[in-house]
């Protein structure tokens, strides 16, 4: 029965294909389904994958890059089986994988086949043309006939000027040769050559840099000479190179570096699989493309027809296996193969009638919960998902028809009473991860360094349940406010709220500090809330100054409790040449204190605080300062001191205060007074900053402007407590505060605001690296057995002072007694260390690895490094006698200490020197590893965090308290907590001591320092996931992802797919909670998506190519006009560069015979962005940036933006330079130095692009010494401003360096040739300088007939300037040579739309406003003023005349609308609501035409004001709708705006007829009551625009090689919804 009912029902499928093409097969032929691909190349060449695959495994670790050069060289002789691009593949990931562990390999592979390793190839391409180009004069020097290869090279650097950042030129080969060897004095490209060079290989003068990325062969030794070979693995004479520097580096010769390049020409020289990936254009994934259905109010297409298409290689065939309502249509196929056309037609017809792009109200009611029902109850959920989102307009109407299950409702409805409808949230690991900026870049990355972590702590034998709870672990969140414990007798307060008489009338009801009260406003409040305690030497003028402070806020009632610590820098200075000891050793005998007058103030401020009173002790402080002040010197003397305390004492002095000073200048009174409060700040650490404020023990620089802004920061946080009630009325908050997170001591190198440097020690543990796993501890005494959260590793060079300095303070450290702390020793020298020093690291090593649980052991080696200190580090190397003496030294040492003498004198006496120098060398290789830093280095490293000490700073045993506890409360404890409870199997019980659990905590927890990722987290698991989520488990991962996502948003979109390229090669365990907004009242989504994912199929299986991956949309519908969107990476910037249809306006069913519309897009550039900022200023707004390579500082350039300090210039991957431009910004200005202490280029910032993530860049400058109270951007009156053209004003040089920007050196050569061409054409006088933008087909053309009426009404030099990122590739084909013909320049610009400014979804939306918000960076700094003219306005006058217009200091210039067209009142919307009471009284303006004056509009911060409205506007979504036009009339009470001439602008729409005689330019708008289509009106309204057209149709024809209709269409095809005018909308706000 069944069977017969289905062929009945088949048969009814029959009759309805047949009835539908019954007519011959006319039908199929018309409505043949069409597809549109999508392409996106990357502008450098392709790149070998061969290479690429060291490049990602060296990021594994750095020793598989070496490995996998050693597997490829032994095996090469079977890679001659490999006939295809793919059999490479496989052969590569076989080699690869068995480097790595599951699920590691996997990952590797995926990256392989995502191409993500080509950047840091094409950085080596950069170094490579470097290397060639810094020997010009090779030739002569190299017999070899390279020479010819080296001056084509340098040829070629000559003309890449032209393309600014050089982007992604691979090196030509120098002379045929395919590698070479730079040693940075010489090339050699000859194997014979080298090693003559290698039999005494002096390092040359010149050594070349190297890099953190740079591959340094393992053998290499340090200090040797540097070679680097440049070549490619596959090619024979790497080979050669190879072995022949590897040999060298394990003899200790040179120090070997490979940077993988293969030049062009060498892809013949190389084996087949080097070469795979070098033959095609690199075509990259990771990005979605949008294909929205478009609304077509205005029938605004162009009517030209596509003459001829382009063959691209073949899109692939459609996937007839998917299901169409129902059917699947390779089943049908299969039964009746003799119907193919007749089912084809059917399944189109489908497709096509299930296009929707509206739906009832009542079917849009519970759309997103059927669809979270259709998905979760799916076979493949993730697949199900990602269908529907991607393909929503097909499906939509069956999903709407679907039974809704209430549990899944009901579900839905419960979570989002804990989370908002349509909210998406995403966590990796429990950390946050922000769903706009991921992109599959940046998630693989992710999964990629906790996967790395999970290997690694696998490895140590932590069970995997416990990693699981690493990976997941955050750091507690309050980690930053560490507060520094001042509490002690050395404070004295001035006053205090809770006793003091003056205060008692304020109110003591601590509630009210929960009031709201007016911004600025103080809460007066008779509580000790705010204690602000100075520390100051009151000798010094910063000192005095800050006493005024004080005294000023004091005597207005500033409601805080005010206090000083004084301390004389002399006597710090004399505490830290003494060691930081007691101090009473030099009390007496240094008799240079006795004229200390900071020791006096203090000594006579205590006198009187104790016989007068606090108030009057600081009154003599006050007074001081006053005389200094009102005498002529700057610096304070004595008389100054001795004026101000017989000026203070004097009316209170019983005996007069002259004998009272002198006796208390001789007397011993409160002598000890001044060394126990200096004793008090040298421990705490506060001396180095001269003088400072303590606000409840947070550290503030000594102003009143930090202070305030400080004590609002801490308000928020006492008001939480009171609300909790943690403080109440009798809490002492100071107490408290301290008490939770006081710290006993500050220094800026452990709590800086920057990012503190870690180091993984677990890697190099895992490495087999002997020099970790060899220390021996030492331990406070009596704690041996202790586990040790912290552990110390002190790098210490034994030949220098500041070495043994370390040592002793490390000593120490463990002498006071440290419970959680441990420290390891890391002695290195140089080669020379001599006997003495090599027995003294002997005699350290044997005592920490046998006696460290000896009570005397830490006396015994204080004693040892005191002993070889005085005696031998100072004093130049004794005869070899001395040794004797030092062994019999160390020997009475151990007797004195209870260890055994015996020991020392056997070890000591047949050491090997050999063997040690040989073990120090090994710990200088593993530093150099680790740190990158060479030789003779101090260092403390701290669970993996890097603190360097280098000359200026000293580091105490205090510090290493202060490191102690707080890497145990930010990084440690929670570790510690986990790695307790683990229950160790498959572990001998004998290892697990309480070294083997310290060595653990270590590891862990310096590689989890290094993870870089949020601390912000969220509680998933309150979320229900029966009915509504997809959740998909996996024991054995070590990722866990918890995702809410509304499946119909844009998230959910790009979501899906990368969350199944996810699962697809690392199966995590995974839980998406779908969050779908609950009552729609429009579709959620109305496009088709795609995200491009590359797969092993894009490599081909017969022959070298790599097709690469493409956006694939099978059967769009043929009807609908359709635009596109690329959704690609933040830091992309790519341009369509093969389009032959317009990509704004897609109607299929005008493709012709086309079966797929084809599109290619380029990667032109990487964005790098990045903020800028002044402490406790705001960001230097307008601060010049330039960015280039060594030899060409200036390519690129950009401004500083007071928004949040943003800039951001387009690079391209390599090593670039950042650094401030010549004229006024690197006058005033410096880069603040890093607090690491690499304070030798603060000139420059190096910056590595060497991955598609762009880089975020955070600067800090600092003003120069006496230029603090300069501005950089000085905002002249008019009339200054036109005078000071001239002489030394900033805005002449502001102009004169200027005229090299963006255009880079090229810009003056440029304009003189153009200058010269243009005077051709006869044009002369001041360049006309105009800016358009257009997008698509229609406004091109619309564009170049504006370009012709402009230039046909002129005779002056014109420039147009022409925003790039959406013109068609056919536009950018024409425009070199119609500037040609028609004698103007041009110039394409973009900027990329910053992260931080609210994004428009529209592409309209976002083209308008590319016309107002960026004018101020948008163009280089030397163009003044620049005229916006519409693409669809024709021109009928000369330009000039607008251009040399005085527009009376305004920034802005625009034609108010005109209103003698009454026909249109009832549109005029600015004229009643809320613009008319906005405007009062102001002209509404046109945007279609304006004028900036950009000297005046950056001088005045009208980008950045424009910005602020934009911000807080445009998060509405009713407001702005005209956004180009709606902003600046907004805004123009603030960026004023000059109002131009009513002929200036004349449209039909608002105008009418009888102005249009005088009209100086016709604008074609958009009529809100016809509907006019834009063509239709051209031909109407303006007389000469058919002509104009024509001509330039038949120009672009000819250039283009087609042919132009004489024929004009007379109307245009279907309508759509495009706008080049601000009046789209008006029709729309008319009828609500």
């Amino acid at each position: 029965m069944e069977t017969r009912y289905r062929s009945a029902f088949c048969f009814l499928i029959l009759l309805v294909c047949v009835g539908l093409c019954g007519i011959g097969s006319v039908c199929a032929q018309n409505r043949r389904p069409k597809n549109v691909q999508v392409a996106v190349q990357a502008k450098w060449s392709g790149t070998p994958l061969l290479l690429e695959a060291g490049e990602l495994l060296s990021k594994e670790r750095k020793d598989h890059f070496w490995n996998f050069i050693e597997v490829w060289l032994q095996t090469e002789k079977d890679n001659a089986d490999s006939y295809s691009a793919k059999d490479c593949l496989k052969k590569i990931l076989r080699y690869g994988r068995s480097l790595l562990t599951e699920p590691l390999a996997s990952v590797f592979e995926f990256s392989l086949i995502l191409r993500s390793a080509s950047p840091r190839l094409v950085l080596y391409q950069q170094l490579a043309e470097e290397s060639l180009s810094s020997f010009p004069l090779a030739d002569e020097s190299n017999p070899n006939g390279v020479g010819g290869g080296i001056s084509e090279t340098n040829e070629y650097v000559q003309t890449k000027k032209s393309d600014l950042l050089n982007v992604g030129k691979n090196p030509k080969s120098p002379g045929g040769k395919c590698c070479w060897v730079d040693t940075g004095g010489a090339l050699f490209f000859d194997i014979a050559e080298l090693q003559l060079w290698l039999r005494s290989p002096g390092g040359d003068s010149f050594q070349p840099e190297l890099f953190e990325f740079d591959h340094i062969h393992f053998d290499s030794s340090l200090g040797s000479p540097v070679a680097i070979l440049y070549g490619a693995l596959g090619t024979s004479c790497f080979k050669e190179f190879h072995f022949t520097l590897v040999e060298a580096a394990k003899e200790g010769k040179i120090k070997y570096v490979v940077r993988p390049v293969l030049p062009s020409g060498c892809e013949t020289k190389t084996s087949f699989c080097g070469s795979v990936g070098t033959r095609n254009a690199l075509n990259l994934g990771g990005y979605g493309v949008e294909l929205a259905l478009k609304n077509m109010e205005y029938k605004a297409m162009d009517d030209s027809t596509v003459k001829k298409g382009v063959s691209l290689e073949d899109p692939r065939t459609e996937d007839l296996s998917q299901e169409v309502r129902g059917f699947i249509f390779s089943k049908i196929l299969e039964r009746k193969p003799d119907l193919t056309s007749e089912i084809m037609a059917f399944r189109d017809y489908l497709l096509s009638s299930t296009i929707s792009d509206t739906l009832d109200v009542w079917e849009l009611k519970d759309l997103g919960h059927q669809t979270a029902q259709r998905i979760v109850r799916a076979a493949d959920p993730l697949q199900s998902m990602q269908e529907i989102s991607q393909n929503f307009p097909n499906i939509v109407s069956s999903l709407s028809r679907m039974k809704l299950d209430d549990s899944v409702k009901d579900e839905i409805i419960a979570n989002q009473r804990m989370i908002p409808p349509g909210k998406s949230l995403m966590a990796l690991n429990g950390a946050l991860i922000n769903i706009e900026d991921l992109d599959l870049y940046l998630m693989v990355d992710m999964v990629h360094q906790d996967l790395l972590l999970a290997d690694q702590f696998l490895k140590v034998k932590i069970p995997p349940t416990t990693v699981r709870k690493l990976l997941s672990t955050l750091p507690p969140s309050d980690s930053n406010t560490f507060r520094v414990d001042f509490r002690s007798t050395h404070v004295h307060y001035i006053n205090n709220l809770e006793e003091d008489a003056m205060y008692r009338r304020w109110r003591s009801n601590l509630n009210e500090i929960l009031m709201p009260v007016f911004p600025g406003q103080l809460r007066y409040i008779r509580k000790n809330l705010f204690h602000t305690v100075s520390v100051i030497d009151p000798a010094t003028v910063c000192g005095l100054e800050s006493i005024d402070m004080i005294m000023s806020l004091f005597e207005n009632n500033i409601p805080m409790r005010f206090g000083i610590i004084l301390y004389s820098s002399k006597l710090i200075k004399q505490i830290e040449i003494n060691g930081g000891r007691q101090y009473s050793s030099f009390v007496e005998s240094d008799s240079r204190i006795e004229d200390d007058v900071s020791s006096l103030i203090i000594r006579l401020f205590m006198y009187i605080k104790e016989n007068h009173g606090i108030q009057t002790a600081f009154q003599f402080l006050s007074n001081i300062n006053k005389l200094r002040v009102e005498s002529t010197d700057d610096a304070l003397e004595m008389h100054h001191v001795e004026g101000a305390f017989v000026e203070t004492v004097l009316p209170k002095a019983k005996s007069p205060p002259q004998e009272l000073l002198l006796k208390l200048e001789k007397d011993q009174i409160f002598k000890e007074l001044p060394l126990e409060t200096s004793m008090f700040v040298f421990k705490l650490g506060l001396a180095k900053l001269q003088c400072c404020l303590l606000m409840n023990g947070l550290v503030l620089d000594s102003n009143e402007e930090a202070l305030m802004n400080a004590m609002n920061d801490e308000l928020p946080r006492i008001q939480e407590q009171v609300y909790y009630g943690h403080i109440s009325s009798r809490t002492d908050v100071l107490e408290k505060f301290l008490s939770e997170s006081g710290i006993n001591r500050y220094n800026p190198q452990i709590i800086a605001d920057g990012k503190p440097r870690f180091v993984s020690l677990s890697i190099s543990i895992l490495g087999g690296e002997v020099v970790l796993n060899d220390i021996s501890y030492l331990h406070s005494p009596e704690t041996v057995d202790d586990l040790k959260p912290v552990t110390h590793l002190l790098a210490v060079d034994v030949t220098s002072k500041k070495g043994i300095k370390l040592l002793h303070e490390g000593l120490r450290y463990l002498m006071e007694g440290s419970k959680g702390g441990r420290v390891g020793v890391l002695f290195s020298g140089y080669h020379d260390a001599d006997v003495a020093r090599l027995l003294f690291v002997k005699a350290f090593e044997i005592t920490a690895s046998s006696y460290s649980h000896k009570k005397k052991v830490l006396d015994f080696l204080e004693q040892l490094c005191s002993f070889y200190e005085k005696n031998y580090l100072l004093v130049s190397s004794k005869a070899a006698e001395s040794s004797q003496a030092f062994i019999d030294k160390v020997c009475e040492f151990a007797e004195a200490n209870e260890l055994s003498s015996k020991t020392y004198r056997a070890a000591l006496s047949d050491f090997s020197a050999d063997k040690l120098k040989e073990q120090l060398n090994k710990v200088a290789q593993f530093l150099y590893r680790l740190l990158g830093l060479e030789s003779g280095v101090n260092a403390v490293i701290t669970n993996g965090r890097v603190i360097v000490c280098d000359e200026k700073s000293t580091f105490l045993s205090h510090d290493l308290q202060l490191l102690e506890a707080v890497e145990y409360k930010q990084r440690v404890k929670h570790i510690v907590e986990i790695i307790e409870q683990v229950e160790w199997q498959d572990l001998d019980p004998d290892m697990l001591t309480s070294k083997f659990i310290s060595d653990i905590v270590m590891s862990v927890s310096s590689s989890m320092a290094t993870r870089d990722r949020s601390s912000e987290s969220a509680r998933f698991e309150v979320l229900h996931a029966q009915h509504s989520a997809i959740v998909l488990d996996n024991e054995n991962s070590s990722i866990h992802i918890d995702v809410v996502v509304d499946p119909l948003s844009p998230s959910g979109q790009k979501l899906s797919s990368i969350l199944r390229v996810i699962w697809k090669y690392v199966q995590p365990s995974m839980r998406i909670v779908l969050n779908p907004m609950s009552s729609l009242v429009d579709l959620p989504l109305k496009d088709y998506y795609r995200y491009v994912v590359p797969t092993v199929d894009d490599f081909s299986s017969t022959d070298q190519t790599i097709n690469g991956p493409k956006a694939f949309f099978a059967n769009m519908p043929l009807s609908k006009t359709l635009t596109m969107n690329l959704d690609v990476p933040e830091p992309w910037l790519v341009e369509p560069i093969i389009a032959v249809h317009d990509l704004d306006n897609i109607l299929l069913e005008n493709i012709g015979d086309t079966q797929t519309l084809q599109a290619v897009f380029e990667l032109e550039a990487l964005v790098l962005t990045g903020h800028c900022s002044e402490k406790d200023h705001d960001p230097p707004r307008g601060l010049q940036l330039i960015l280039g390579t060594k030899s060409t500082p200036h390519l690129v350039d950009t401004l500083v933006m007071a928004n949040l300090g943003y800039w951001q210039m387009k690079v391209s991957p390599g090593v670039w330079y950042l650094q401030l431009a010549p004229g006024r910004s690197s006058e005033l200005y410096v880069f603040k130095e890093d607090g690491d202490g690499n304070q030798n280029k603060p000139l420059s910032k190096r910056i590595t692009i060497n991955d598609l993530r762009g880089k975020v860049v955070h600067l800090e400058v600092m003003k120069k010494k006496g230029k603090e109270h300069e501005k950089l951007l000085v905002n002249d009156d008019d009339n200054s401003f036109q005078d000071n053209k001239e002489g030394n004003s900033w805005n002449s040089n502001f102009l004169k360096w200027a005229s090299g920007f963006i255009g880079g050196k090229d810009h003056s050569k440029k304009s003189e040739s153009t200058a010269v061409e243009q005077e051709k054409f006869g044009r002369h006088g001041k360049t006309i300088n105009i800016f358009s933008i257009a997008s698509g087909h229609l406004y091109e053309r619309f564009l170049k007939i504006m370009i012709l009426s402009v230039l046909k009404n002129t005779n002056r030099p014109v420039k147009f300037w022409f925003i790039k990122n959406y013109l068609s590739p056919q536009f950018k084909d024409v425009i070199p040579y119609m500037a040609q013909e028609y004698g103007f320049e041009y110039e394409l610009i973009t900027y990329k739309w910053p992260t931080w400014l609210h994004k428009q979804k529209e592409k309209q939306r976002i083209i308008w406003a590319y016309k107002i918000l960026f004018l101020d960076v948008i163009f280089p700094l030397y163009l003044e003023k620049v005229i916006f003219v519409d693409a669809d306005q024709i021109i009928r006058t000369d330009m000039g005349e607008l251009y040399d217009m005085d527009i009376k200091g305004k920034p802005l210039a625009y034609t108010p609308f005109c209103d003698n067209n009454k026909e249109m009142d009832g549109y005029r919307f600015w004229r009643q609501g809320f613009w008319k009471e906005h405007l009062r009284g102001r002209p509404y303006h046109i945007s279609a035409l304006y004028v900036v004056d950009l000297m005046k509009f950056r001088q005045t911060a009208a980008g950045d004001n424009l910005r602020v409205f934009y911000e807080s506007l445009s998060k509405d979504p009713n407001s702005l709708a005209n956004l180009d036009q709606d902003l600046p009339n907004y805004a123009q009470h603030t960026v004023p705006i000059f109002s131009l001439p009513q002929e200036w602008l004349w449209c039909e729409s608002w105008c009418g007829n009888s102005t249009k005689s005088k009209a100086k330019t016709i604008d074609l708008c958009n009529n809100p009551m016809t509907k006019e289509p834009k063509l239709q009106g051209a031909k109407r309204i303006v007389s000469e625009w058919p002509d104009l057209d024509l001509e330039a149709r038949k120009f672009t024809a000819k250039i283009l090689g087609d042919e132009v209709d004489s024929q004009e269409s007379a109307a245009p095809p279907k309508p759509q919804n495009s706008r080049d005018q601000p009046l789209e909308d008006l029709e729309s706000k008319a009828e609500l």
